[in-house]
């Protein structure tokens, strides 16, 4: 069976302020109707014996992860969660041996969750190619060919033509400047290094174990420890800490002989930027990649997208990236949007939340929008999902008042247990044990004010939780 190994650990912190921790840029919509991950699970649709697919992902990711597969309609996949970061050469080893569980002839196609591919059927055609391959003992990556000279990707180097199709890869190369850049798209043999990969779990694992057996034995220890929680694979934080960090073109397809290479023209994007997001959209005639309520008058080539219920209007400009948020503006050069990292440095410096948390910012119940804050009080906006419930919690700084919206509240206070409806309230005592439920078929929406002395998220003592937090 082939199985999709889906790597859905990035940051995305290039695409702030729409990508954050909290929220990056996979589980984002941001060039099309669903998001990059759930496009990812979508082309592998119209492959042969397609088994269901792995996932990688972050802890703090899981819900996102889990979410997004319900609604793409897929409920038997395996979510494998990394309790840290260990680069993709750890990750693809967790998705192989735990595609091994279930299959022991299993094939993988290693897909980043965060690339855009517009043209799904030379995608397709490659993969097909590229499986007799695998099963021949190829460790198989895709290149794509490139259309313009570009600094901000890896290099494959094609060698010779392979007998079931391909070609074995001559060299991998690491980034380079305009100049050589220029020099790789006139040879016309060299493809950028897409992330994407295909072969054997077996074969992969067989490679790892040659080239980095530390970092296969760290992993075959974490994962042998690695538990169920709710629907997930948890992965033993303490034993994964000591997996080594490595990509895996550097510990496995820099270092084999059996690397092979298959090249495609697909409308493949990293999206690693803004100005990668500009060049992957469909630009007006005036050379602009617009999005949510924007204006332009007598500008060109900028990207304009709004993320809230603000009007953004260029005049006059070229050559810009303007993004709005409900808490953060960018402004920014399209030539100089690799750079927008820094300011997510410089937020994590200062102590500041917009590096990692939106301002509204969703739960496995549901989400809540800040609305105002001030010295000792604060506004939310808080949608529950229909049958969700928040946690059984007290605090002990501050007091809460709920007005219902709209929906039914089903809340716990102390030993009562009482419905609210529409434009009806209760109050929260400080201290007090409470929990709030949605016993109905649509969405509860309240707005909860808080007060006290301290209102932090981390003033959340949880008594009972449905979904396993802390």
């Amino acid at each position: 069976m082939l199985t999709p190994l889906i790597l859905s650990g990035g940051s995305g912190t290039r695409l702030w302020p729409v990508s954050r921790q909290n929220l990056p840029k996979q589980f984002l919509k941001l060039a099309g109707q669903s998001t990059l991950f759930q496009q990812t699970l979508e082309r592998t649709r119209g492959l042969p014996d397609l088994a269901p697919p792995i996932v990688v992902a972050a802890d703090d990711h899981r819900f996102l992860a889990a979410e997004q597969l319900r609604e793409a309609g897929i409920e038997n996949a395996t979510i494998v969660l990394e309790p840290l970061a260990r680069n993709t050469a750890p990750a693809i080893a967790l998705g192989a041996l735990a595609a091994l569980e279930r299959d022991p002839d299993a094939t993988l196609l290693v897909l980043p969750a965060d690339h855009l591919i517009c043209d799904t059927a030379p995608f397709l055609e490659a993969v097909r190619t590229a499986l007799p391959l695998a099963h021949a003992g190829w460790l198989v990556t895709f290149g794509i060919r490139p259309d313009r000279p570009e600094t901000g990707f890896g290099y494959i180097r094609r060698a010779e033509p392979l007998p079931h199709g391909g070609f074995r890869v001559g060299q991998f190369v690491e980034k380079p400047d305009l100049a050589t850049a220029g020099g790789y798209l006139e040879d016309g043999g060299y493809d950028w290094n897409s992330g994407m990969f295909l072969f054997r779990a077996a074969h992969y694992l067989e490679e790892l174990e040659t080239h980095a057996p530390q970092m296969l034995a760290a992993v075959r220890t974490a994962h042998a420890a690695a538990g169920r929680d709710l629907d997930f694979t948890r992965v033993d934080a303490d034993t994964f800490a000591r997996v080594p960090e490595d990509s895996i073109d550097y510990a496995v397809m820099e270092k084999t002989d059996r690397a092979a290479v298959v090249p495609l023209s697909c409308g493949w994007s990293d999206i690693g930027s803004w100005s990668a997001l500009w060049l992957a959209g469909e630009r007006d005639p005036d050379g602009n990649l617009s999005e949510g309520d924007t204006l332009a008058f007598d500008s060109h080539n900028c990207l304009l997208r709004s993320h809230d219920r603000h009007l953004i209007a260029a005049v006059g400009v070229d050559d810009l990236v303007v993004v709005s948020t409900p808490d953060a503006t960018l402004v920014a050069r399209r030539d100089a949007a690799q750079q927008v990292k820094q300011v997510v440095e410089e937020l994590k410096r200062r102590g500041r939340s917009e590096h990692s948390l939106h301002r509204v910012v969703r739960r496995p119940w549901g989400s809540y929008d800040s609305l105002e804050a001030a010295d000792r009080f604060q506004v939310k906006r808080i949608v529950v999902k229909p049958g969700a419930s928040l946690s059984l919690q007290k605090h002990h700084h501050r007091a809460e008042h709920w007005i219902v919206v709209s929906g039914t509240a089903e809340v716990t206070c102390d030993e009562k247990v009482f419905l609210l409806g529409e434009n009806q309230s209760t109050y929260i005592p400080l201290g007090s044990v409470h929990r709030l439920r949605n016993p109905g078929k649509v969405p509860l929406e309240l707005i909860e004010v808080q007060s006290g002395s301290y209102l932090g998220e981390d003033d959340i003592v949880r008594l009972d939780d449905v979904y396993g937090r802390a």
